[in-house]
Order: C-alpha cells, then structure tokens, then sequence
C-alpha cells in the first residue's frame, strides 16, 4: 500500500489535473461516514461528499447489504426488449416524488448523459411533431457535463476551448442573481422565440460555475417566459436532487414543473454510476408511432444496471427517513449560523446559502476566476487540517454527507474560520 501513489503516478490519468505539475494523489484505502481513511493513517472530513454524491456517509452498510444480495440474484441484463423488478420499482418510486407532470424514465450512466438524452429528447420532439426546432438556451457559466451535448450547452470557457468549433450554437442569459432579475427577464424576452427548442437549466445553485445561487421567484419567470413560445424547460438536477437544497428536489420550490429532469450524483447515494432523464407525458407520446424512425435511439450498455438500480433504492429508503429528513435541516440550520459569522471576516464575501449547500468567496487580490491562486492556499490549508473541499478558483462551499455530526461540523467551520483569518 505504501506504494500505491506512485503506482497510481505510473498508470494513471486523473480528471480535470494537468498531471505535470500535480502533487502525488492521496490513496484513499477506506471510508466510514463523513470521514476518508489514507493509506498512511490520516483522517480526512470529506466536506464536498466526494465532487457531490454521497449522501449518507462512506460505505453504508445498509446500501452495501442490499448490493451484496443482489449481486447474488441478478448483476446485469440487456435493457432492449428486457425489464427486470428494480428498474421498475426505481422508475415507480422516482416517479412518485418528483413533480407531478413526469411520467416517464430512461435510464442512462451519470449526469453527462442524462443531459445528453434530454436534448435529444427536446430536439427529437420537436422533428417528430414536424415542427423542428434548433435554438437552446442557458445560463452563462452553466455546468452540464464534459460530453459534447452537456459541453454545447455550458458556457464557454477554458474547459470548452479546444472543442468550441464542435459545439453547436446556444443563446446565453446571465443568472438572475440578486438585483439582477429584471435585467436577466428583460434579456431573456428576447430571446425566447418560437425557433427555441428548449432552455435548460440548474435550478437555483449553479455547481460548477461558482455556486452561484438564486431564488425560485426569478426562475418561475423564466420558465412562464419560455412556455409562452411552447419551449420545453429542462432542469438539471444532477447536482441539486435527493435534498441538497433543503427539499428533494430544487424544482420542489417552484410554481412551475420542467419538462425534463436529469438525474444522478446522489441518486445511488453515491455507491455507484446511475443516470436518469424523466420526462411528461407529452414528449413521451411524441415518439410513439408505427414509423420507427421516431424511435429515441439512444442507449448505454449497462443502462438500468439492476445493481445501480438497487443502490438508489436503498439511497432512497435512507434519503425518505425521518432521521435523514431532520439531519437535512439540523446541516442547513448549522451553516446558516456560520453564515452569520462569516460575515465579520473582511476576507469572505458574497456569502450564499440554499439547504445543505453553503458558499462563499474569499477576497482575492487578482482576478476571480478558476484559476485562482488563493485555491491552492485554500485547499493544502483545508487538506493540512484533516478536510477535504475543492475550492472554485477562490469560491470555497460545503456540501457534506447528511450523517455529517455536529462536531464535525464545528471542526470544519473552525478550520474555515482560522483560514478567512490568516489568508
């Protein structure tokens, strides 16, 4: 084991880590709830629930147990032209505590695709009805994944520059953020037309771009704007589902329901890969017919893996608990506290809060961006200090598993606190 960095050095090619200049990966030999055990010994708090999606602590051995057991009845089976009991029993619960208006669900891997199928289920609508449409909209510094469809519809940036002449055309608004609302409504009016095949969106906390939030009022509008043209509204909520923003969903805060919702992260509790797209009644009818080219041809070699299916079942009965509901709301309660002192701290600014999700920024003295020094700094800290947070640039934000304890908490917001002091 004690070699197991540089073996890892010698084979290995880490996502989103120029691997010339990156320091030897941390080998990571065991998790238990909140905490992250090395290879030699050290404890690491992992406040950002491993890029976002464990819910319920690391190697649960509720959902490890219901696994295991169906390791022994089914590990996988062809989904075309088969079905087997967790896949239907996943869709019927999903199903049951989403927005009224879904009705169906197709599995895919992670959220890249799930994004990937509600575009070409957007698009594909719209040429079977034989009105086709080609325009999408988003937000400016959107996040949706690293395929080429979740990339075309995120904004353009660094991650995006090599593959930009790829990448069809998107129409972009700022987010609503405060003040903002009614410059981004006005901006928006123009934008929405009846050649706009869709708008997509992370409802109320973009991930990725800098936990930039909002609030549910600006994006009602938005969405009342796009269906006066007949868009169809998908909500990507990879990042945002299964209570991060204190309901199960971020659209539970809205007055208006997407059309599709895209799914994963949390959905398995973090155990395992599992994407899912749901859709209403109404796109899903538009693919039936006796002509097969209105078929979605689209699939995943493992879509609905009976195993990925059965740990988001078990992540459900975690995630549908009383105690989880209520731990939920004791992480949001504690956070808006620590807001409250971080606001004395001159180095911390904009300091944003949706549930379990809480954001801010540290003052830098160049550029805000990604790339940022003040991440470094800020990250070997956090690191040096037994917590795991992968700053923005110079956003820090925690979002850690609900089991998460009030010491640990307190640990964590103590860590921060000595950081906004010295930085």
């Amino acid at each position: 084991m004690n070699n197991l960095a540089e073996r890892d050095k010698a084979v290995i090619w880490h996502p989103f880590t120029q691997m010339q200049t990156a320091p030897m990966p941390i080998p990571i030999v065991r998790g238990q709830g909140s905490v992250l055990y090395s290879a030699d010994g050290r404890e690491y708090l992992d406040m950002i629930s491993s890029w976002w999606v464990n819910l319920h602590g690391h190697a649960h051995p509720y959902i490890a147990q219901r696994v295991a057991e169906q390791l022994q009845i089914l590990e996988h089976v062809i989904f075309a032209d088969f079905t087997h009991p967790t896949a239907v029993e996943l869709a019927e619960r999903l199903l049951a505590i989403l927005p009224q208006n879904q009705s169906r669900v197709f599995y895919s891997d992670n959220g890249s695709t799930a994004v990937e199928v509600a575009l070409k289920m957007a698009f594909q609508y719209w040429h079977n009805l034989g009105k086709p449409r080609r325009k999408v909209v988003a937000f400016e510094n959107a996040y949706h994944g690293d395929t080429f469809g979740a990339m075309a519809v995120s904004g353009r940036s660094a991650f995006t520059a090599p593959f930009t002449p790829f990448l069809f055309d998107v129409e972009y608004i700022p987010v609503p953020v405060a003040g903002q609302e009614e410059a981004v409504l006005q901006q928006a009016a123009t934008l929405f037309t009846d050649e706009v095949a869709a708008f997509i969106v992370e409802p109320l906390v973009q991930g990725s771009g800098g936990m930039n939030m909002y609030e549910p009022t600006a994006l009602d509008k938005l969405f009342q704007l796009a269906r006066q043209h007949g868009s169809l509204i998908i909500a990507d909520e990879v990042m945002t589902g299964f209570g991060r923003t204190g309901r199960l969903f971020a659209s539970d805060h809205l007055q208006e329901n997407p059309d599709l919702m895209c799914l994963s992260k949390g959905l398995t509790g973090g155990t395992m890969a599992l994407g899912v797209t749901t859709c209403t009644q109404a796109i899903y009818d538009a693919f039936l017919s006796d002509d097969k080219f209105k078929t979605l041809f689209h699939g995943h070699s493992f879509t609905a893996n009976p195993l990925a299916c059965t740990a988001a079942l078990a992540s459900m009965d975690l995630l549908l608990q009383d105690e989880t509901q209520a731990n939920i709301q004791r992480i949001s309660q504690k956070h808006t506290e620590f807001a409250k002192q971080l606001t004395t701290y001159s180095t911390v600014d904009t300091i944003r809060q949706h549930g379990t999700l809480l954001a801010f920024d540290l003052k830098a003295g160049e550029q805000t961006s990604y790339f940022n020094s003040i991440r470094d700094t800020a990250y070997n800290f956090l690191l040096e200090s037994g917590i795991l947070m992968r700053p923005l640039g110079n956003v820090l934000y925690l979002m850690p598993p609900y089991c998460t304890t009030d010491e640990q908490l307190a640990y964590t917001y103590f860590q921060i606190s000595k950081l906004a002091q010295t930085i």
